[in-house]
């Protein structure tokens, strides 16, 4: 498959950003997958920049070109994030203690959205074909290749975050080496190999979940199991169904880097012959025996499309899920909601309206299954979360249509 721009890649702002260089006004496209606007403000730094001087501009709303060498970059990168994660006496004493666990989620997102924007301050500036012309500079152009799509020559230079850049650098990594994934079997064949912009498989708990929970067998008369994998991602709840047996799984996505992702897995795992990946907005047509679907966890609105796999404003793709689904189930078929209650114990939904959410669109549970999360945050007693993170559980809920009389 060719390397072209995916679909929802942000493209350069059609505002430059611009700065002055040897007394000539220079300009160059900007990029920002947050979607973020191009500073008014730019100034040449280098290696003979104070750290203490850059962060004080970068608070002052000052954006930072690069000059000098690009890993002394990384290391004022870092000087600045040391400061910027510092809390001095005198600003403790004005922070207001969260007054909910809510209040701290929400404290804590502007003050990562606060550090985000402070450390995107720094800047690099990359060439048309994506190599980047800065002393002990890495090959960048692979790695932007995947994640920006084929470079534009005639588009001319670029402008970028240096902590954006490498995140795109440590994606490449993430895609090149996979993760390990236990319920697809034994090394080798049980990797995914997540792309840059589509979240990673880190929290296997909701993977043993669906490796482990019994399959509803096929309608009366067929002999084949169809399932549909409902925002698929990397593709890997997909595999894992096709691996404990199903005959056929329709995967499907919006994204257009989830979708190459997922296709990428599913071809070098060897599953083609059993999974399709489809671009349909929640539901492919048709009808499907199990039809299962991990939506973003938080009811709330996302700062950045990498946000989209964690939150998801006033619950929308859940709310779809539950909707449409009682439509695509097969005679006697099931739907399996993987969801975790950390919506609930931050307040943001409750349990009696997701059981709600159930009954209004004609749904029943069949049962629900629990595991406790394992991930490092879980133990993590400096998480501004600790508190609901330590209660939080992963459930599957499997649902069935009501009768017709009783829907």
């Amino acid at each position: 498959m060719p390397l072209t721009r995916p679909d929802n890649v942000p493209e350069p702002s059609p505002r430059p950003i611009q700065w002055l260089e040897a007394g000539r006004p220079c300009s160059a496209r900007w990029r920002s997958e947050r979607g973020s606007v191009p500073a008014q403000h730019v100034v040449l730094v280098d290696d003979t920049t104070p750290a203490d001087s850059a962060f004080k501009m970068a608070c002052e709303g000052t954006a930072l070109l690069w000059r000098g060498d690009f890993q002394n970059a990384r290391h004022l990168l870092q000087a600045m994030a040391r400061r910027a994660d510092q809390v001095s006496p005198r600003k403790r004493q004005k922070m207001t203690p969260p007054t909910s666990l809510a209040d701290a989620l929400n404290q804590h997102r502007q003050a990562q959205a606060r550090r985000a924007r402070l450390l995107g301050m720094l800047l690099i500036e990359v060439n048309a074909d994506y190599s980047i012309s800065l002393r002990r500079a890495p090959d960048s152009r692979a790695d932007l290749t995947e994640a920006w799509g084929e470079a534009d020559l005639a588009g001319g230079k670029s402008v970028v975050s240096l902590r954006e850049l490498l995140g795109v650098r440590s994606a490449h990594e993430w895609q090149r080496v996979g993760l390990e994934i236990p319920a697809l079997g034994a090394p080798p064949r049980n990797r995914i190999h997540p792309h840059y912009g589509v979240f990673s498989p880190v929290r296997g708990e909701y993977i043993q979940l669906v490796a482990t929970a019994h399959i509803p067998k096929p309608p009366k008369g067929q002999d084949q199991l169809v399932a549909f994998d409902i925002g698929t991602g990397t593709g890997v709840l997909a595999a894992v169904l096709a691996r404990r047996g199903v005959d056929h799984i329709v995967a499907t996505d919006m994204d257009s880097r989830a979708l190459a992702c997922a296709q990428a897995n599913i071809t070098q795992l060897g599953l083609d012959a059993r999974v399709s990946v489809v671009q349909a907005d929640l539901f492919p047509p048709g009808l499907a025996s199990l039809i299962v679907c991990n939506p973003p966890w938080l009811p709330l609105r996302p700062g950045s499309p990498l946000e989209r796999a964690v939150y998801d404003e006033d619950g929308r793709m859940l709310r779809g899920f539950l909707q449409g689904l009682r439509a695509h189930l097969a005679p006697k078929g099931e739907g399996w909601l993987i969801l975790s209650n950390l919506a609930e114990l931050l307040g943001l939904r409750t349990r009696d309206e997701l059981l709600s959410l159930f009954a209004c669109n004609g749904l029943r549970v069949v049962s629900r299954v629990d595991a406790k999360p394992l991930h490092p945050k879980a133990s993590d007693a400096g998480d501004p979360l600790h508190e609901a993170r330590t209660k939080e559980v992963t459930s599957l809920w499997r649902l069935a249509a009501l009768p017709v009389a009783s829907a």
